[in-house]
């Protein structure tokens, strides 16, 4: 018999937890408010350089106002999947 494993996302540092889609468990993390930069093409990983546009799917809200990133395999130099991002303050 085969059995699947639960579907369980993990907690960010502040309770809430990440999206299972976003992270598989292990990928996100809270990460400075230095790492990311806004510019007007939108979001950009300052570790990685990617750019991930302002309409991208992958930006969510961030239920803390601080800034997760999750990346593929939670590499430091990896691909986004899901960029949590605080308010914007006007």
């Amino acid at each position: 018999m085969v059995f699947a494993a639960p579907t369980l996302a993990h907690d960010a540092p502040q309770g809430w937890s990440y999206p299972f889609s976003c992270c598989s468990g292990y990928d996100c993390r809270a990460v400075s408010q230095t790492s990311i930069s806004e510019r007007p093409e939108g979001y950009v990983i300052k570790g990685t350089g990617e750019v991930v546009a302002y309409s991208d799917a992958r930006i969510k809200n961030s239920p803390d106002g601080e800034y997760h990133w999750c990346s593929v395999a939670g590499a430091n130099d990896g691909k986004t999947i899901c960029l949590f991002v605080p308010p914007s303050s006007f």
